[in-house]
């Protein structure tokens, strides 16, 4: 049978007091409505509608992909309008699963659930049991059989009604004929003068059509985001949940309250994590890696036995960095895209490496920039030296071969080339490649280079 998923994405969210539409506002790190549509990736549906109204194009700009379609709802009448505008988009007359924009954590499991129940030939809702139900609708169920018989919106509901704590979380799957047969029916004749979906659960039961409740595995799952109070507090259960599933999984947080992962994080064993750390795009742990606080970590591998100092902001971006086994980082380093870095690699305090590739053992301790260079086995980079890889047009590359000695305050100014074992004098400005073993040493227009080659280390 045909699989239609439409995800609601109208509504202007006034109490959001943003020009920004409600379901692109971030929940750590993606649009409230790409969660949504992320956790629908895994039912092969065969067709996924998104129904846009209020700032359309920015929305629809923000999660365009193939196999997603756009229906807009202008003006914004209520649910119940919302699904009779995408009527002639469904395909199929098999089962339609209806899911909100800016209900973000809602399982795929749970998905399915709606789906598998419903089956084509059976109205599926999904409720709550909420502690305050206040803003939900009301599910009214028959007595006998635990049927559902109505929802009764909250403002329409009698104070009786109200004591009723099972909510409708707006979410559900229907057969698609029946769907739309029955949207075609819904009146507006209400207190707020909009047509309500949820009058469809009436038809259904006049017509002896099932119509079943499935409740939700907790309240977080369909808890929308009206204003940025309810945001906030959505984003620290969701970090709360993904904290304990990595406990769980054998990393050990510092503070689970103050973690935060907006991404995916994959991990060895043995991994230590500190406080006020923060994780975003694809992040890869080997063993034994140790994380200090207040880290920003973006898009890296960094291999086992790694330690990432106190403050260190590691970002690959779209050509993503690695760090090797062993390697120390930090505290106050930044690694950019590109940077890869060997076993027992050190990078200091205030250090900054960007498209460079170290190998292993090399060191940069302490005030250095490194870029577009490619520097050998056991080099030394003194502190306050950098790469000049940039001559205002383009970009050039430094290649510092092994077990290089370079001193303090030096600029290397690519293209330059220094040889093995070469050594760079502490102040020295090098525009000229340097051969194996030689020591160079430039100032201001002093150039000198030498056969001397550093004495062997005694003994």
């Amino acid at each position: 049978m045909a699989l239609n998923i439409v995800i609601m994405a109208a509504g202007k969210g006034t109490r959001m007091k943003s020009a920004t539409p409600k379901v692109l506002h971030k929940l750590a790190g993606r649009s409230l409505l790409a969660h949504v549509l992320k956790s629908g990736e895994p039912l092969a549906a065969d067709a996924r509608i998104v129904i846009t109204g209020h700032g359309a194009e920015q929305v629809e700009a923000a999660v365009a992909a193939p196999g997603i379609s756009f229906v807009r709802q202008m003006p914004q009448l209520g649910t119940g309008h919302a699904i009779q505008q995408v009527v002639p988009a469904l395909v199929g007359d098999g089962t339609t699963l209806i899911l909100n924009g800016d209900v973000p954590l809602i399982e795929t499991s749970t998905a399915k659930a709606l789906i598998d129940t419903c089956a084509g030939h059976a109205l599926v809702l999904l409720t709550v049991d909420l502690f305050d139900p206040t803003g939900y609708g009301r599910i009214i169920r028959n007595q006998d059989d635990g049927g559902v018989l109505a929802i009764v919106e909250h403002k329409d509901a009698t104070p009786e009604q109200r004591l009723i704590h099972e909510g409708y979380s707006g979410m559900m799957a229907a057969p698609t004929a029946a769907l739309k047969r029955w949207v075609g029916q819904l009146s507006n004749n209400n207190a707020q003068g909009e047509y309500y979906l949820t009058d469809i659960v009436a038809m259904a039961v006049a017509e002896g059509l099932p119509v079943l409740g499935i409740k939700a595995g907790s309240e977080t799952e369909v808890l929308g985001v009206n204003d940025p109070v309810q945001l906030a507090q959505l984003e620290r259960a969701f970090q709360a949940q993904q904290a304990e599933n990595l406990m769980r999984a054998g990393v050990r947080l510092a503070d689970p309250a103050r973690f935060d992962l907006r991404g995916t994080l994959t991990h060895g064993q043995d991994c230590e994590i500190d406080v006020n750390c923060v994780f975003e795009g694809d992040v890869q742990l080997g063993d034994n890696v140790r994380i200090g606080a207040n880290c920003v970590i973006r898009n890296v591998s960094i291999a086992s036995g790694a330690r990432i100092h106190e403050f260190t902001h590691i970002d690959g971006e779209k050509l993503g960095a690695s760090v090797g086994a062993g390697a120390l980082i930090g505290p106050f380093a930044r690694l950019r895209p590109g940077a890869q870095l060997g076993a027992e690699v050190h990078i200091g305090n205030f250090v900054e490496v960007k498209n460079a590739t170290l190998a292993d053992g090399a060191k940069a301790n302490h005030l250095a920039y490194l870029g577009d260079a490619t520097v050998g086995e056991r080099v030394n980079f003194g502190a306050g030296s950098i790469t000049a890889n940039y001559d205002g047009a383009n970009k050039h590359r430094t290649t510092i071969a092994a077990d290089v000695h370079v001193g303090s305050n030096c600029v290397l100014v690519a293209p330059v080339t220094l040889g093995a074992g070469a050594t760079i004098g502490g102040g020295s400005t090098i525009t000229k490649d340097v051969n194996p073993g030689e020591l160079a040493v430039a100032r201001g227009k002093q150039v000198a280079i030498s056969g001397w080659t550093r004495p062997a280390k005694k003994r």
